[in-house]
């Protein structure tokens, strides 16, 4: 008998905890503490601590299969490559797209934009960032130059001011959450904005139960009221920013008055006062956001706000400040980072620019995609299920859009409109389900790599057991496609450290960084240009990232959802997660203790709309859009504010994404998911 612990980062959210997968015989049995990391010092959330159960479950791919007559037949690895070769050298290049994913490894989603751009020339690839913080990327890019997080983690507890909007941070964030109860104890004023008290806002000194998509409103008040009251920080405006005016003029609107916002969000006024009262003269604010901003058509808006309210305040640039956009998904920073986007190559480097393009070909030696911008997860869908034919080939890596994705039966035309599939993936998700050819890929605990948390840490996983039968590593996968394709010389690595190796010398944010630097617990935050420099936890000290170093004020005016609710669809409906599940459940719901918790979802009611409804609690009901309807249990709960009711997004029984609504913020083409009108009704005896 054999024991061994292998130190990694969790799988999960964004956080990047790391934590002890603990061997036995060569398998992966149990998570113990990592005490030395920095992040968590050794606590761990309830997935976390349950994140081993998934890895050697019963339903994991172990080998290729290839759809015949409608049903999947188990593979060699060579018929399947030779396959999906023939099919892709068929297809022109933009007939093609890829998605990557923010489940996999910076490596991955590195050789994954490579293998669209290089072997298949299209310009379409994306990944999942596209349904989270699309919204933050081109938001914070337009405001700063930089499109991340500006703050560690560990700086949040040193905030004398939290604003907490449209984030449940306890149940998405945990060890985040962590920190916000440290700044508590440190005296720090926790305002709270969601139309929800969650646990995150039951902690808080003051709750503003908001409306789904009035964010700009109320955000727009707050900057009026530290304007009245003379709290803005006037040499940080004048110094280290521009077009402050334009924002002024706009906010200092009567519409955007206490008594006229609190009539858009159903704030009560004197709520709104007090909350700018304390975010304007902390000296010290810092604002926690996560999908509740993100996830809207008015998206960049939302962001572009946060990032006027920060610039205005001048809490930017020190410790307890800062825009603290909290990911996700566990790499979804990094997958941006690393160029699986339609307008970027890895580093932000952008398509257009064609001494970009050129930089990328002369590394890979070889002619790449036209400099231009792909489809996106969002435009893709909309492409395959409405112009049937102009995308004929899909290759996708770890993402699961038959589940993510809003408006489900639009999704599901669109996959059937495709001529062929590719997935690549640990489990037959429902995704799989429809593609021609399904490849078995390996999870974290089955490789070594690196991934990209929240804040801008580049962080190591490593491998601690072999995957199970036939699977394979994802970066494996690629080059021996791409060996297929006729590109072998373009993918010659032999391990993930050569591909990262590669990533340094095209991605200056990453320049600076090797697998040695890496192995420390505390890692390295980027920017790390040189091998010299020591990471960058905290962004924008001394200047924005723009050519002049100037941040941008852009003024916003407040736009309601695309839909709202009416006498057909009276309840505005939003989406979330809860703190067992994970994104769309392939892994949460095959850990058999993350899954006896919560099994199924509901939908939430407030007291007052359930009695309106004639439902009682528990009561099974159909929930229903103007896209689909789902049969679900009730919980009535007077924490929803009235006339909202709150879905999970995990469970494919009752997917809340095909109510959800996929009209498309115009510029980050991000769906809105947090705000869409629905109905309830009871569900009649036969």
């Amino acid at each position: 008998m054999e024991f061994k612990y292998v130190p990694t980062t969790c799988p999960y959210c964004g956080t990047g905890c790391g934590f002890n997968l603990v061997v036995k015989d060569k398998k992966v049995v149990g998570v113990q503490p990592w005490q030395r990391n920095p992040v968590n010092e050794g606590k761990l959330c309830p997935k976390g601590n349950y994140a081993w159960e998934f890895v050697n479950s019963p339903d994991r791919l172990t080998k290729p299969l290839i759809k015949k007559d409608g049903k999947f037949v188990e593979a060699s690895w060579d018929e399947a490559y030779k396959l999906i070769a023939s099919k892709f050298k068929s297809y022109k290049g933009e007939e093609m797209a890829c998605l990557a994913s923010a489940r996999v490894s910076n490596e991955e989603n590195y050789l994954m934009q490579k293998f669209a751009r290089a072997v298949l020339k299209t310009p379409n690839i994306d990944h999942c960032a596209r349904l989270c913080h699309a919204s933050t990327v081109v938001g914070l890019a337009g405001a700063f130059g930089s499109g991340a997080m500006t703050q560690s983690i560990a700086d949040i507890a040193e905030s004398k001011c939290l604003l907490v909007i449209g984030t449940n941070t306890f149940e998405q964030h945990p060890l985040i959450g962590r920190r916000i109860m440290q700044a508590k104890a440190n005296g720090a004023k926790i305002i709270y904005a969601d139309p929800r008290l969650t646990p995150t806002g039951k902690i808080a000194d003051l709750h503003l139960q908001f409306y789904s998509g009035t964010d700009v409103a109320l955000l727009n008040c707050f900057m009026q009221l530290i304007l009245k009251n003379g709290w803005e920080n006037k040499e940080f405006i004048a110094k280290r920013t521009k077009d402050f005016e334009k924002v002024k003029e706009v906010v200092m609107k009567d519409a955007y008055s206490p008594e006229n916002v609190s009539k858009i969000t159903g704030v009560p006024a004197k709520d709104i006062i007090t909350a700018a009262e304390w975010f304007g003269k902390s000296g010290q604010s810092a604002v926690l956001y996560s999908m509740g901003i993100t996830q809207h058509t008015t998206g960049v808006d939302n962001v572009k706000s946060v990032a006027n309210l920060q610039m205005l305040t001048g809490n930017l640039g020190r410790p307890g400040t800062g825009i603290c956009a909290l990911r996700g998904q566990n790499n979804v920073q990094g997958a941006c980072d690393m160029g699986a986007l339609a307008n970027v190559y890895s580093g932000y480097q952008s398509v257009l620019v064609p001494e970009m393009k050129k930089k990328m070909e002369d590394a890979w030696g070889c002619n790449i995609a036209e400099g231009k911008v792909g489809l996106t997860v969002t435009t893709l869908i909309n492409t395959l299920a409405d112009e049937p034919g102009k995308v004929k080939g899909l290759y996708i890596m770890g993402e699961n859009p038959m589940l993510s994705d809003p408006d489900l039966h639009h999704v599901e035309k669109g996959l059937k409109n495709a001529e062929f599939i590719v997935v690549q993936d640990i489990f037959l998700t429902e995704t799989a389900q429809f593609a021609d050819v399904v490849l078995p890929a390996s999870c974290f605990a089955e490789k070594d790599g690196t991934q990209t948390s929240t804040e801008r840490r580049v962080q190591m996983w490593r491998k601690a057991q072999d995957p199970p039968g036939e699977a394979k590593v994802d970066w494996q996968i690629i080059c021996e496609l791409a060996k297929y394709m006729g590109y072998e010389k373009q993918f010659p690595y032999k391990s993930a450290e050569e591909i990262f190796t590669e990533i340094s010398k095209v991605t200056p944010s990453y320049a600076g960084m090797d697998y040695q630097r890496l192995s420390k617990p505390e890692a390295l935050h980027w920017p790390c240009p040189t091998k010299e420099h020591p990471g960058t936890p905290i962004l924008h000290k001394e200047k924005f990232s723009h050519p002049d170093g100037m941040g941008i004020f852009t003024p916003i005016e407040w736009k309601p959802p695309a839909e709202v609710p009416d006498k057909d669809y009276p309840l505005l409906m939003t989406t979330g997660r809860c703190i067992w599940h994970w994104h769309t459940g392939s892994m949460t719901r095959r850990s058999p203790d993350l899954e006896r918790e919560e099994p199924t979802g509901w939908i939430e009611v407030n007291p007052e709309d359930a009695k309106a409804l004639g439902i009682k609690d528990k009561e099974m009901v159909k929930a229903i859009s103007r896209r689909g309807e789902i049969t679900i249990g009730t919980r009535i709960k007077k924490d929803i504010k009235k006339g909202v009711v709150f879905l999970p997004f995990h469970y494919v029984e009752c997917a809340a994404n095909l109510l959800t609504n996929n009209a498309l913020d115009p510029v980050a083409k991000i769906p809105e998911f947090k705000a869409c009108a629905c109905k309830i009704e009871k569900i009649k005896e036969a």
